[in-house]
């Protein structure tokens, strides 16, 4: 059964939806565990801050099962099908990796492209999944985020009582 790892961020109300997600996430897989909540400013465009966790979870759903399920939880968050890239946004969730799968079909490419340059992508999966290997960086997360530089967009990790509830290091996804 693949390991996913998924990408969740928001920059309009971001606690409660962040927290929405979260629930949702916990009906979906079950055996979900989270990294911190980390503020980030925007990227790409002048907005508020943005909030951001990964997920990790184990499933036998296909990755495009999946990702009709996180549209879904976008929905219930509020984010309309087309919004725009580059806006704030109610919810954003991203399929990070699906295992070692390696693929770019339409509207669909894994590993995630952009998750070696973003820290607020990079940072809570090193976290939540250290020793896993990026199926092309040639590195596991952890040697990859501690040669990240991470004075280039700088995380805030934020306290979060889910954060508490996790399994220690090790222990599932």
């Amino acid at each position: 059964m693949p390991r996913v790892f998924v990408a969740a961020g928001s920059n309009i109300d971001p606690e409660r939806h962040l927290t929405l997600a979260a629930e949702e996430l916990e009906r979906s897989f079950p055996d979900v565990r989270f990294s911190s909540w980390y503020r980030n400013r925007a990227v790409g465009f002048e907005g508020p801050d943005f909030i951001n966790f990964v997920a990790g979870f184990t499933t036998e759903l296909d990755v495009r099962e999946i990702i009709a399920r996180l549209q879904q939880i976008e929905a219930l968050c509020g984010r309309p099908r087309h919004a725009p890239k580059w806006a704030p946004r109610s919810m954003d969730l991203d399929i990070l990796l699906y295992g070692d799968r390696v693929c770019e079909e339409p509207g669909l490419t894994l590993p995630r492209p952009d998750l070696l340059r973003r820290a607020y992508m990079l940072g809570p999966l090193a976290e939540l999944a250290p020793e896993v290997v990026h199926p092309t960086g040639g590195a596991t997360i952890g040697e990859l985020w501690d040669r990240f530089d991470k004075t280039s967009h700088p995380l805030q990790r934020l306290t979060n009582p889910r954060c508490d509830r996790r399994p220690p290091p090790g222990s599932g996804p």
